[in-house]
């Protein structure tokens, strides 16, 4: 069985296309990986972009991400929607097929180590490569964003003392332009957000609140509410930690009921990067009210066999991940 991951940088820049271009071509081109898509987002000022293939050339892809967002992204000139620590904001590893979550951490922990040595970005781990227990969850690494996150870590390096901020790798302080990177290993997620019917971003922000696990509601989801002002539209903006446990389209009901609670309805709903081939069925589509949505371009399995058997041509057919 072939060696198969996925990685998904999430890069803080979504409104330079020259930019954007740049970074997917750093990370292009390295036999045995493959850009299978980038998804980019100017409101939230990031793009998301999909790696898959063998562990070490997904790695070393993976690196020259993070470099090519250093050189061109500057934290101190950046607002967005979307809360951020990092150029490379997060790199999380991902099995696919005859690879061990236990490997995917490996991998997380070497490229972790390399990204400190060859950039002098210090490092958070999280998810299943975290270090320390309350690192686990992204969003408690996130907490106050790169700007006190900057505070934080400057503070205890002028102390010299450590604390809860203190980065596993590298550091104290972080990268003056491009913070720092939480490189990670988990299974599979689903971003996917929903677009509501109106631009009071505090109805997106009440639905998100009564959603998300954290607070009580569906199991395996983060939420958050924001404003698309290019669009007029607020937005639900969600990941799904285990698509198993709670489907998209359970997501989706849940958040047209609360919409429905507060005067409005939903507009339309997007999946950001790619997704299980098991995790949406042919009925969800029109249900979901999906834009831009094509099995042949969305479904990971789909996009990672034409990518491979394009390069290699050995007539290679994914099993449902």
């Amino acid at each position: 069985m072939r060696r198969l991951i996925e990685c998904v940088p999430n890069f803080s820049e979504g409104r330079d296309s020259n930019r954007i271009t740049a970074l997917v071509a750093a990370m292009s081109g390295i036999k045995g990986s493959w850009v299978l898509d980038t998804h980019s987002d100017p409101a939230h000022n990031r793009s998301v972009v999909t790696l898959a293939g063998e562990p070490e050339a997904v790695g070393q892809a993976a690196l020259l991400g993070v470099a090519k967002a250093a050189e061109l992204i500057d934290l101190r000139q950046h607002t967005g929607e979307h809360p951020r620590i990092g150029a490379t904001d997060v790199l999380p590893f991902v099995p696919v097929a005859g690879v061990s979550m236990e490997d995917c951490v490996a991998l997380a922990r070497q490229i972790g180590q390399e990204i400190w040595a060859q950039y002098k970005i210090p490092v958070y781990f999280y998810e299943e490569a975290a270090m320390r227990p309350e690192r686990k969850r992204l969003e408690s690494l996130r907490s106050g964003e790169f700007e006190h996150l900057r505070e934080v870590v400057l503070e205890n390096e002028v102390a010299s003392r450590s604390s809860d901020r203190t980065p596993d790798i590298g550091g104290p302080g972080l990268h003056p332009s491009a913070g720092a990177v939480a490189v990670g290993a988990r299974k599979f997620l689903i971003a996917y957000n929903i677009n509501l019917n109106t631009p009071d971003v505090s109805i997106a922000k009440k639905i998100a609140r009564l959603i998300r696990a954290s607070n009580g509601g569906l199991p395996h989801v983060k939420a958050i509410g924001v404003e698309l002002k290019n669009r007029k539209l607020a937005q639900v903006s969600t990941n799904l930690t285990d698509f198993e446990q709670t489907p998209i389209r359970r997501v989706f009901e849940a958040v047209r009921a609360e919409a429905g609670r507060n005067g409005c309805s939903i507009h339309s709903s997007e999946i950001v990067g790619l997704v299980p081939r098991r995790a949406l069925a042919v009925e969800d589509e029109a249900a979901l009210q999906l834009e831009d949505f094509s099995r042949a371009k969305k479904i990971l399995e789909n996009r990672l066999e034409t990518a491979i058997n394009a390069e290699m041509p050995d007539g290679i057919s994914l099993p449902s991940i």
